[in-house]
């Protein structure tokens, strides 16, 4: 059994009856972190209140079975403290006034943009307290990085890495399990864009699995015409 620890791992609860919306909204938090449920009804939104436990909720005003502004009500009757984020089309003021005045948080009227959704969730995390307990370590399967004391290790053994093999490693680790594409490896690690060149990608991988498999079984890999994931090792 694997495990995983890292930064700003909030639940967010996505609510919206297109799903389009959903996907790109769940996409767009996952890839920043967040641990992402997603609902098509209010009916389903209560109920993954329950289950999921989320710390914020992303809630469509225009929903199949009911309106978001009913949701929130409910919850706030069940004394279910969450912070609500309104997604909507519509953008009169009364609507606006309405929302916040039950409860939500914020309101943002659709298109809308992601980044500037993002800003707004984390900003409410931040006022509500729940984006200060932010762990600076992560920790798959044997392997740990820290980042307050810049080390790794595997098992009982220290890791020397370079600087470039540190970023790399993290960024992976940041993202267990998901298969990271050499583009995005070189934007995050490199800060190069699309035209980078792959080859120094790939040769940092080989330092960091010598490395890293030294000390047990590989960790890092290949997906082969993608990119590479840090996954549990094949049995």
């Amino acid at each position: 059994m694997s495990s995983v620890s890292a930064p700003g791992s909030h639940r967010v609860l996505v609510v919206d009856d297109e799903p389009n919306i959903v996907d790109v909204v769940s996409m767009a938090l996952r890839y920043q972190g967040f641990e992402v449920a997603a609902a098509n009804t209010g009916a389903q939104a209560l109920s993954q209140v329950a289950n999921f436990n989320p710390h914020i909720i992303v809630l469509d005003v225009m929903l199949p079975d009911m309106e978001g502004f009913e949701v929130a009500r409910r919850l706030g009757a069940d004394r279910a403290r969450v912070p609500i984020v309104f997604l909507t089309a519509r953008d009169a003021t009364d609507d606006k006034v309405r929302g916040l005045s039950i409860g939500g948080d914020d309101y943002v009227t659709k298109p809308f943009s992601l980044e500037e959704l993002v800003a707004r969730i984390r900003t409410i995390l931040r006022r509500t307290g729940q984006a200060e307990a932010e762990s600076s370590r992560l920790v798959f399967e044997d392997l740990e990085i820290d980042d307050d004391a810049h080390e790794v290790i595997r098992g009982a053994n220290h890791i020397e890495l370079t600087a470039t093999e540190y970023r790399l490693l993290r960024y992976l680790m940041l993202n267990p399990r998901r298969v990271l594409t050499r583009a995005q490896l070189l934007e995050h690690v490199w800060d190069y864009d699309f035209g980078g060149d792959a080859r120094v990608l790939e040769t940092y991988v080989s330092y960091l699995r010598k490395k890293l498999d030294a000390f047990g079984p590989p960790l890092i890999h290949t997906v082969r015409g993608v990119g590479y994931a840090l996954r549990q090792p094949r049995s």
